[in-house]
């Protein structure tokens, strides 16, 4: 361990955590805490399917979705941007063109938060 301490992130923001259950857990427990039951929850479908069919794809799934939340939750930009979509995704009509906008910036903050994370 380091004998000087760590220097808190001058931009507000927790520290992008390890790729690893844990890790990744503690930084959702500091950003969305509400969420640790929906990622406990997907955390052990995971593991059940990697067990049942003796492979580490669905862990692997698992911790890219994970990480893609937690980037997204620990920046105030990304989050905003997803409620922002999710808001017009859920009260526009499909055949408005702004509903398909805001299916494309849902994706578009999803893909950003898992490159950050990759």
């Amino acid at each position: 361990m380091s004998a000087h301490p760590v220097e808190p992130p001058t931009d507000g923001l927790i520290p992008r955590p390890e790729r690893t259950p844990e890790a990744l857990r503690l930084a959702l427990a500091r950003v969305a805490p509400h969420r640790l039951g929906e990622m406990d929850h997907q955390k052990d479908e995971a593991f059940a399917l990697a067990a049942e069919h003796n492979n580490l794809g669905p862990i692997r799934q698992w911790l890219t979705i994970w990480a893609g939340e937690v980037e997204i939750e620990r920046r105030p930009d990304l989050a905003a941007r997803r409620r922002n979509a999710e808001h017009a995704v859920h009260t526009l009509d499909k055949d408005d063109p702004a509903w398909r906008a805001a299916t494309q910036e849902l994706l578009a903050v999803v893909n950003e938060a898992r490159e950050n994370t990759a």
